[in-house]
Protein backbone atom coordinates (compact mmCIF):
# COMPACT_ATOMS: atom_id res chain seq x y z
CA UNK A 1 0.00 0.00 0.00
CA UNK A 2 2.42 2.65 -1.21
CA UNK A 3 -0.11 5.49 -1.10
CA UNK A 4 -1.01 4.87 2.53
CA UNK A 5 2.64 4.31 3.43
CA UNK A 6 3.57 7.71 2.01
CA UNK A 7 0.51 9.38 3.55
CA UNK A 8 1.18 7.94 7.01
CA UNK A 9 4.84 8.88 6.92
CA UNK A 10 4.18 12.46 5.77
CA UNK A 11 1.36 13.11 8.24
CA UNK A 12 3.45 11.92 11.21
CA UNK A 13 6.79 13.54 10.27
CA UNK A 14 8.18 15.88 12.94
CA UNK A 15 10.84 18.55 12.51
CA UNK A 16 12.86 17.33 15.49
CA UNK A 17 13.38 13.94 13.84
CA UNK A 18 14.82 15.37 10.63
CA UNK A 19 18.65 15.31 10.50
CA UNK A 20 20.38 18.68 10.67
CA UNK A 21 22.01 18.10 7.28
CA UNK A 22 18.57 17.63 5.68
CA UNK A 23 17.26 20.81 7.31
CA UNK A 24 20.27 22.72 5.96
CA UNK A 25 19.65 21.32 2.49
CA UNK A 26 16.03 22.45 2.70
CA UNK A 27 17.05 25.99 3.64
CA UNK A 28 19.43 26.07 0.67
CA UNK A 29 16.68 24.74 -1.58
CA UNK A 30 14.21 27.41 -0.46
CA UNK A 31 16.80 30.18 -0.79
CA UNK A 32 17.73 29.08 -4.30
CA UNK A 33 14.06 28.77 -5.28
CA UNK A 34 13.27 32.29 -4.04
CA UNK A 35 16.14 33.75 -6.07
CA UNK A 36 14.95 31.95 -9.18
CA UNK A 37 11.36 33.10 -8.62
CA UNK A 38 12.42 36.73 -8.18
CA UNK A 39 14.80 36.51 -11.13
CA UNK A 40 12.13 35.01 -13.38
CA UNK A 41 9.35 37.39 -12.33
CA UNK A 42 9.91 39.76 -15.27
CA UNK A 43 10.41 37.08 -17.91
CA UNK A 44 7.93 37.34 -20.83
CA UNK A 45 6.41 33.96 -19.93
CA UNK A 46 5.60 35.16 -16.40
CA UNK A 47 4.28 38.51 -17.59
CA UNK A 48 2.09 36.95 -20.29
CA UNK A 49 0.63 34.48 -17.79
CA UNK A 50 -0.05 37.25 -15.27
CA UNK A 51 -1.65 39.61 -17.77
CA UNK A 52 -3.73 36.89 -19.41
CA UNK A 53 -5.20 35.69 -16.13
CA UNK A 54 -5.47 38.82 -13.99
CA UNK A 55 -9.16 39.28 -14.75
CA UNK A 56 -9.74 36.08 -12.78
CA UNK A 57 -7.64 36.89 -9.71
CA UNK A 58 -9.39 36.54 -6.37
CA UNK A 59 -8.77 38.12 -2.98
CA UNK A 60 -5.10 39.22 -2.72
CA UNK A 61 -3.70 36.97 -0.01
CA UNK A 62 -0.37 35.73 -1.39
CA UNK A 63 2.75 37.36 -2.79
CA UNK A 64 4.17 37.24 -6.27
CA UNK A 65 7.91 37.36 -5.70
CA UNK A 66 9.63 40.08 -7.71
CA UNK A 67 10.32 43.77 -7.77
CA UNK A 68 7.22 44.94 -5.90
CA UNK A 69 4.84 43.60 -3.29
CA UNK A 70 2.16 42.38 -5.69
CA UNK A 71 -0.38 40.03 -4.10
CA UNK A 72 -3.00 37.78 -5.69
CA UNK A 73 -5.12 34.84 -4.58
CA UNK A 74 -3.29 31.70 -3.45
CA UNK A 75 -4.10 29.61 -6.53
CA UNK A 76 -2.70 32.16 -8.96
CA UNK A 77 0.29 32.90 -6.70
CA UNK A 78 1.19 29.20 -6.79
CA UNK A 79 0.87 29.14 -10.56
CA UNK A 80 2.77 32.35 -11.29
CA UNK A 81 5.58 31.86 -8.77
CA UNK A 82 5.96 28.34 -10.13
CA UNK A 83 6.32 29.65 -13.67
CA UNK A 84 8.76 32.37 -12.60
CA UNK A 85 10.92 29.97 -10.58
CA UNK A 86 11.43 27.58 -13.49
CA UNK A 87 11.41 29.79 -16.57
CA UNK A 88 15.18 30.41 -16.57
CA UNK A 89 15.88 26.69 -15.99
CA UNK A 90 18.05 27.80 -13.09
CA UNK A 91 16.30 25.93 -10.27
CA UNK A 92 17.47 23.01 -8.16
CA UNK A 93 17.85 19.46 -9.46
CA UNK A 94 17.57 16.03 -7.88
CA UNK A 95 20.26 14.52 -10.07
CA UNK A 96 19.09 10.90 -9.89
CA UNK A 97 15.77 11.79 -11.54
CA UNK A 98 16.37 15.27 -13.06
CA UNK A 99 13.36 16.46 -11.02
CA UNK A 100 13.42 20.16 -10.08
CA UNK A 101 11.78 19.52 -6.72
CA UNK A 102 11.41 22.84 -4.92
CA UNK A 103 9.50 24.70 -7.66
CA UNK A 104 6.13 22.93 -7.38
CA UNK A 105 6.40 22.40 -3.62
CA UNK A 106 7.57 25.84 -2.44
CA UNK A 107 5.29 27.70 -4.88
CA UNK A 108 2.22 25.94 -3.50
CA UNK A 109 3.38 26.05 0.09
CA UNK A 110 4.24 29.76 0.19
CA UNK A 111 0.96 30.72 -1.47
CA UNK A 112 -1.00 28.69 1.06
CA UNK A 113 1.04 29.78 4.10
CA UNK A 114 0.53 33.46 3.30
CA UNK A 115 -3.21 32.98 2.93
CA UNK A 116 -3.65 31.62 6.46
CA UNK A 117 -4.85 33.80 9.35
CA UNK A 118 -2.48 32.08 11.77
CA UNK A 119 1.25 32.62 11.30
CA UNK A 120 3.14 29.70 9.80
CA UNK A 121 6.61 29.58 11.37
CA UNK A 122 9.81 28.80 9.54
CA UNK A 123 10.24 25.33 11.06
CA UNK A 124 6.69 24.29 10.16
CA UNK A 125 7.19 25.62 6.65
CA UNK A 126 10.46 23.72 6.18
CA UNK A 127 8.95 20.54 7.65
CA UNK A 128 6.15 20.65 5.08
CA UNK A 129 8.57 21.46 2.28
CA UNK A 130 10.81 18.52 3.16
CA UNK A 131 7.80 16.18 3.25
CA UNK A 132 6.78 17.35 -0.21
CA UNK A 133 10.25 17.07 -1.72
CA UNK A 134 10.72 13.59 -0.28
CA UNK A 135 7.35 12.50 -1.68
CA UNK A 136 7.93 13.70 -5.23
CA UNK A 137 11.50 12.42 -5.43
CA UNK A 138 10.63 8.98 -4.02
CA UNK A 139 7.83 8.42 -6.50
CA UNK A 140 10.04 9.86 -9.24
CA UNK A 141 12.74 7.31 -8.42
CA UNK A 142 10.09 4.59 -8.47
CA UNK A 143 9.33 5.20 -12.16
CA UNK A 144 12.72 6.50 -13.37
CA UNK A 145 13.86 6.33 -16.15
CA UNK A 146 10.98 4.71 -18.08
CA UNK A 147 8.55 7.47 -17.16
CA UNK A 148 10.90 10.19 -18.42
CA UNK A 149 12.02 8.27 -21.48
CA UNK A 150 8.49 7.90 -22.81
CA UNK A 151 8.08 11.70 -22.77
CA UNK A 152 6.66 12.83 -19.43
CA UNK A 153 8.13 15.93 -17.74
CA UNK A 154 8.89 14.27 -14.42
CA UNK A 155 9.18 17.55 -12.47
CA UNK A 156 5.52 18.35 -12.92
CA UNK A 157 4.09 14.82 -12.98
CA UNK A 158 5.59 14.18 -9.55
CA UNK A 159 5.51 17.81 -8.44
CA UNK A 160 1.73 17.99 -8.05
CA UNK A 161 1.90 15.08 -5.61
CA UNK A 162 4.81 16.67 -3.74
CA UNK A 163 2.92 19.96 -3.49
CA UNK A 164 -0.20 18.17 -2.21
CA UNK A 165 1.82 16.38 0.48
CA UNK A 166 3.51 19.63 1.51
CA UNK A 167 0.31 21.64 1.82
CA UNK A 168 -1.39 18.63 3.40
CA UNK A 169 1.31 18.49 6.07
CA UNK A 170 0.82 22.18 6.83
CA UNK A 171 -2.93 21.49 7.06
CA UNK A 172 -2.14 18.64 9.49
CA UNK A 173 -4.12 16.14 7.42
CA UNK A 174 -4.40 12.71 8.97
CA UNK A 175 -3.14 9.72 7.00
CA UNK A 176 -6.45 8.97 5.30
CA UNK A 177 -7.02 12.52 4.10
CA UNK A 178 -3.38 12.80 3.09
CA UNK A 179 -3.89 9.70 0.95
CA UNK A 180 -6.88 11.35 -0.68
CA UNK A 181 -4.78 14.47 -1.35
CA UNK A 182 -2.13 12.30 -3.00
CA UNK A 183 -4.80 10.65 -5.13
CA UNK A 184 -6.41 13.91 -6.21
CA UNK A 185 -2.99 15.24 -7.20
CA UNK A 186 -2.11 12.00 -8.99
CA UNK A 187 -5.26 12.39 -11.10
CA UNK A 188 -3.88 15.68 -12.46
CA UNK A 189 -0.89 14.44 -14.46
CA UNK A 190 0.80 17.45 -16.09
CA UNK A 191 3.81 17.89 -18.36
CA UNK A 192 5.21 16.73 -21.69
CA UNK A 193 8.89 16.87 -22.70
CA UNK A 194 7.78 18.06 -26.13
CA UNK A 195 7.24 21.46 -24.51
CA UNK A 196 10.93 21.96 -23.61
CA UNK A 197 12.20 25.19 -25.14
CA UNK A 198 8.80 26.92 -24.90
CA UNK A 199 6.83 28.84 -22.28
CA UNK A 200 4.82 25.69 -21.56
CA UNK A 201 7.76 24.02 -19.82
CA UNK A 202 7.62 26.52 -16.95
CA UNK A 203 3.81 26.33 -17.01
CA UNK A 204 4.20 22.67 -16.03
CA UNK A 205 5.80 23.66 -12.73
CA UNK A 206 3.27 26.37 -11.94
CA UNK A 207 0.38 24.12 -12.80
CA UNK A 208 1.79 21.30 -10.65
CA UNK A 209 1.96 23.72 -7.70
CA UNK A 210 -1.60 24.87 -8.31
CA UNK A 211 -2.89 21.31 -8.74
CA UNK A 212 -1.20 20.14 -5.54
CA UNK A 213 -2.60 23.06 -3.57
CA UNK A 214 -6.12 22.30 -4.81
CA UNK A 215 -5.69 18.61 -4.04
CA UNK A 216 -4.75 19.21 -0.41
CA UNK A 217 -7.57 21.71 0.15
CA UNK A 218 -10.14 19.38 -1.39
CA UNK A 219 -8.94 16.50 0.78
CA UNK A 220 -9.13 18.72 3.85
CA UNK A 221 -12.77 19.42 3.00
CA UNK A 222 -13.63 15.74 2.66
CA UNK A 223 -13.22 15.24 -1.09
CA UNK A 224 -12.16 11.66 -1.76
CA UNK A 225 -9.98 9.72 -4.19
CA UNK A 226 -8.62 6.20 -4.33
CA UNK A 227 -6.36 5.47 -1.37
CA UNK A 228 -4.37 3.20 -3.72
CA UNK A 229 -3.85 5.98 -6.27
CA UNK A 230 -0.12 5.38 -6.69
CA UNK A 231 0.15 1.60 -6.77
CA UNK A 232 -3.16 0.27 -8.18
CA UNK A 233 -3.19 -1.53 -11.53
CA UNK A 234 -4.70 1.54 -13.14
CA UNK A 235 -3.12 3.97 -10.67
CA UNK A 236 -0.51 6.65 -11.27
CA UNK A 237 2.69 4.57 -11.39
CA UNK A 238 1.37 1.83 -13.66
CA UNK A 239 -0.28 4.32 -16.01
CA UNK A 240 2.73 6.61 -16.45
CA UNK A 241 5.44 3.94 -16.51
CA UNK A 242 5.91 0.36 -17.68
CA UNK A 243 8.21 -0.27 -14.70
CA UNK A 244 7.81 0.86 -11.09
CA UNK A 245 9.52 0.29 -7.73
CA UNK A 246 7.10 1.97 -5.34
CA UNK A 247 7.37 -0.55 -2.51
CA UNK A 248 11.16 -0.31 -2.48
CA UNK A 249 11.17 3.49 -2.46
CA UNK A 250 8.43 3.83 0.15
CA UNK A 251 10.48 1.57 2.43
CA UNK A 252 13.33 4.10 2.28
CA UNK A 253 11.27 7.05 3.56
CA UNK A 254 13.07 8.73 6.44
CA UNK A 255 16.17 6.59 5.88
CA UNK A 256 17.65 7.91 2.63
CA UNK A 257 16.78 11.61 2.40
CA UNK A 258 16.31 12.89 -1.16
CA UNK A 259 16.29 16.53 0.01
CA UNK A 260 19.92 16.10 1.02
CA UNK A 261 20.78 15.01 -2.54
CA UNK A 262 19.44 18.21 -4.06
CA UNK A 263 21.90 20.10 -6.26
CA UNK A 264 21.96 23.68 -7.50
CA UNK A 265 22.66 25.02 -10.94
CA UNK A 266 25.51 27.44 -11.62
CA UNK A 267 24.17 27.91 -15.16
CA UNK A 268 20.53 28.61 -16.23
CA UNK A 269 20.05 25.79 -18.72
CA UNK A 270 19.55 22.05 -19.02
CA UNK A 271 21.82 20.49 -16.38
CA UNK A 272 23.38 18.02 -18.80
CA UNK A 273 25.00 21.02 -20.57
CA UNK A 274 26.88 22.08 -17.43
CA UNK A 275 30.02 19.96 -18.00
CA UNK A 276 30.51 21.61 -21.42
CA UNK A 277 30.03 25.13 -20.06
CA UNK A 278 32.30 24.38 -17.10
CA UNK A 279 35.03 22.93 -19.35
CA UNK A 280 34.83 25.66 -21.95
CA UNK A 281 34.91 28.35 -19.25
CA UNK A 282 38.05 26.73 -17.82
CA UNK A 283 39.60 26.69 -21.32
CA UNK A 284 38.82 30.34 -22.03
CA UNK A 285 42.02 31.77 -20.43
CA UNK A 286 44.17 29.32 -22.40
CA UNK A 287 42.35 30.08 -25.63
CA UNK A 288 42.59 33.84 -25.09
CA UNK A 289 46.29 33.60 -24.19
CA UNK A 290 47.21 32.04 -27.53
CA UNK A 291 45.71 34.86 -29.57
CA UNK A 292 44.95 32.25 -32.23
CA UNK A 293 41.78 31.81 -34.26
CA UNK A 294 39.63 28.81 -33.33
CA UNK A 295 39.20 26.32 -36.13
CA UNK A 296 36.94 23.77 -34.44
CA UNK A 297 35.74 22.53 -31.06
CA UNK A 298 35.07 18.85 -30.38
CA UNK A 299 33.16 17.62 -27.35
CA UNK A 300 32.57 14.11 -26.08
CA UNK A 301 29.51 13.95 -23.88
CA UNK A 302 27.09 11.60 -22.16
CA UNK A 303 24.39 10.36 -24.59
CA UNK A 304 21.63 12.18 -22.70
CA UNK A 305 23.24 15.50 -23.63
CA UNK A 306 22.39 15.26 -27.31
CA UNK A 307 19.00 13.69 -26.64
CA UNK A 308 17.94 16.56 -24.39
CA UNK A 309 20.00 19.51 -25.62
CA UNK A 310 20.94 18.83 -29.23
CA UNK A 311 19.47 22.02 -30.72
CA UNK A 312 22.20 23.12 -33.12
CA UNK A 313 20.59 26.40 -34.19
CA UNK A 314 18.36 27.72 -31.40
CA UNK A 315 16.15 30.53 -32.61
CA UNK A 316 15.69 32.26 -29.23
CA UNK A 317 16.82 32.25 -25.62
CA UNK A 318 14.47 29.52 -24.46
CA UNK A 319 15.65 27.14 -27.17
CA UNK A 320 19.26 28.07 -26.37
CA UNK A 321 18.75 26.59 -22.89
CA UNK A 322 18.49 23.24 -24.67
CA UNK A 323 21.52 23.73 -26.91
CA UNK A 324 24.81 22.24 -25.77
CA UNK A 325 26.37 24.21 -28.63
CA UNK A 326 25.15 27.55 -27.29
CA UNK A 327 26.36 26.64 -23.78
CA UNK A 328 29.83 25.76 -25.08
CA UNK A 329 30.02 29.01 -27.01
CA UNK A 330 29.14 31.02 -23.90
CA UNK A 331 31.84 29.28 -21.90
CA UNK A 332 34.54 30.01 -24.49
CA UNK A 333 33.44 33.58 -25.17
CA UNK A 334 32.46 34.80 -21.69
CA UNK A 335 33.75 32.21 -19.22
CA UNK A 336 30.27 31.97 -17.72
CA UNK A 337 26.59 31.48 -18.49
CA UNK A 338 24.08 33.75 -16.78
CA UNK A 339 20.40 34.52 -17.44
CA UNK A 340 21.45 37.60 -19.41
CA UNK A 341 23.39 35.36 -21.81
CA UNK A 342 20.23 33.44 -22.64
CA UNK A 343 18.33 36.47 -23.91
CA UNK A 344 16.99 36.22 -27.46
CA UNK A 345 19.53 38.74 -28.73
CA UNK A 346 22.43 36.58 -27.52
CA UNK A 347 21.01 33.45 -29.14
CA UNK A 348 21.22 35.20 -32.52
CA UNK A 349 24.40 37.24 -31.90
CA UNK A 350 26.76 36.58 -34.86
CA UNK A 351 29.75 36.29 -32.50
CA UNK A 352 28.01 33.54 -30.53
CA UNK A 353 26.67 31.84 -33.65
CA UNK A 354 30.17 31.77 -35.15
CA UNK A 355 31.60 29.81 -32.20
CA UNK A 356 28.47 27.70 -31.84
CA UNK A 357 28.74 26.54 -35.45
CA UNK A 358 32.29 25.33 -34.83
CA UNK A 359 31.25 22.95 -32.05
CA UNK A 360 30.71 19.27 -32.79
CA UNK A 361 29.44 17.02 -30.01
CA UNK A 362 29.54 13.23 -30.02
CA UNK A 363 28.12 10.65 -27.64
CA UNK A 364 30.37 8.61 -25.40
CA UNK A 365 28.62 5.87 -23.42
CA UNK A 366 31.58 5.57 -21.05
CA UNK A 367 31.07 9.07 -19.64
CA UNK A 368 29.06 10.02 -16.57
CA UNK A 369 26.29 12.59 -16.93
CA UNK A 370 28.44 15.29 -15.26
CA UNK A 371 31.58 14.50 -17.27
CA UNK A 372 32.90 15.77 -20.63
CA UNK A 373 35.98 16.07 -22.81
CA UNK A 374 36.53 19.26 -24.81
CA UNK A 375 39.21 19.84 -27.44
CA UNK A 376 39.74 23.24 -29.07
CA UNK A 377 41.71 23.06 -32.32
CA UNK A 378 43.19 26.29 -33.69
CA UNK A 379 43.55 27.11 -37.35
CA UNK A 380 47.29 26.31 -37.20
CA UNK A 381 46.48 22.78 -35.99
CA UNK A 382 47.54 23.23 -32.35
CA UNK A 383 45.11 22.20 -29.60
CA UNK A 384 44.10 22.73 -25.98
CA UNK A 385 42.05 20.17 -24.06
CA UNK A 386 40.01 19.89 -20.89
CA UNK A 387 38.56 16.86 -19.13
CA UNK A 388 35.75 17.76 -16.73
CA UNK A 389 35.43 14.83 -14.34
CA UNK A 390 32.59 16.37 -12.32
CA UNK A 391 30.97 19.64 -13.34
CA UNK A 392 30.42 22.41 -10.82
CA UNK A 393 26.98 22.00 -9.25
CA UNK A 394 27.25 18.21 -9.20
CA UNK A 395 27.07 16.13 -6.04
CA UNK A 396 30.86 15.87 -6.02
CA UNK A 397 31.44 19.60 -6.66
CA UNK A 398 28.47 21.30 -4.97
CA UNK A 399 27.86 25.02 -4.97
CA UNK A 400 28.79 26.64 -1.66
CA UNK A 401 26.53 29.00 0.29
CA UNK A 402 28.72 31.85 -0.93
CA UNK A 403 28.23 30.78 -4.54
CA UNK A 404 24.48 30.48 -4.03
CA UNK A 405 24.46 34.00 -2.60
CA UNK A 406 26.40 35.32 -5.58
CA UNK A 407 23.91 33.59 -7.88
CA UNK A 408 21.01 35.19 -5.98
CA UNK A 409 22.57 38.65 -6.25
CA UNK A 410 23.26 38.25 -9.97
CA UNK A 411 19.63 37.25 -10.64
CA UNK A 412 17.94 39.76 -8.37
CA UNK A 413 20.12 42.91 -8.36
CA UNK A 414 18.40 44.49 -11.34
CA UNK A 415 14.99 43.99 -9.73
CA UNK A 416 15.71 44.61 -6.05
CA UNK A 417 18.46 47.22 -6.35
CA UNK A 418 19.78 48.36 -2.99
CA UNK A 419 17.54 45.90 -1.13
CA UNK A 420 19.21 42.84 -2.65
CA UNK A 421 21.54 42.01 0.25
CA UNK A 422 18.83 42.68 2.85
CA UNK A 423 16.44 40.32 1.05
CA UNK A 424 19.16 37.69 0.68
CA UNK A 425 20.03 37.80 4.37
CA UNK A 426 16.36 37.53 5.39
CA UNK A 427 15.74 34.50 3.18
CA UNK A 428 18.74 32.66 4.61
CA UNK A 429 17.09 33.06 8.05
CA UNK A 430 13.84 31.30 7.13
CA UNK A 431 14.25 28.58 9.78
CA UNK A 432 14.02 31.08 12.63
CA UNK A 433 11.21 33.16 11.08
CA UNK A 434 8.20 33.44 13.44
CA UNK A 435 5.91 33.81 10.43
CA UNK A 436 6.60 33.09 6.77
CA UNK A 437 4.05 35.66 5.59
CA UNK A 438 5.69 38.36 7.70
CA UNK A 439 9.10 37.34 6.37
CA UNK A 440 8.02 37.63 2.73
CA UNK A 441 6.12 40.88 3.18
CA UNK A 442 9.04 42.30 5.13
CA UNK A 443 11.16 41.97 2.00
CA UNK A 444 9.31 44.89 0.42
Amino acid sequence: MATMKLASWASSLEYSTIPESVRKAAIRSFYNWAGCAIGGSNHPATIIAHDSLQAFFGAPTSSLLGQTATRVDAQHAALLNGIASHVHDYDDTHLETIIHPTGPVASALLAFAESQPQAVGGEDFLLAMIAGIEAECKIGLAVWPDHYDVGWHITSTTGAIGAAVAVGRLLKLDAERMAHAIGIAAAQVTGLREMFGSHAKSFHVGRAAQNGLIAALLAKGGFTSSTRALEAKRGWANVVSAVQKLDELMASLGKAWETQKNSFKPFPCGIVIHPIIDGCAQLKPDVDATGKQIGSIRARVHPLVLELTGKKKPKDGLEAKFSVYHGGALGLLYGKATPALYEDCVATDPKVVNIRDKIEASEDNSLAADEAYITVTFEDGSEVEKHVVHAIGSTEVPMTDEQLTAKFVDQCQSLLGGRTQQVSDALWRIESAPGIAQLIRGLY
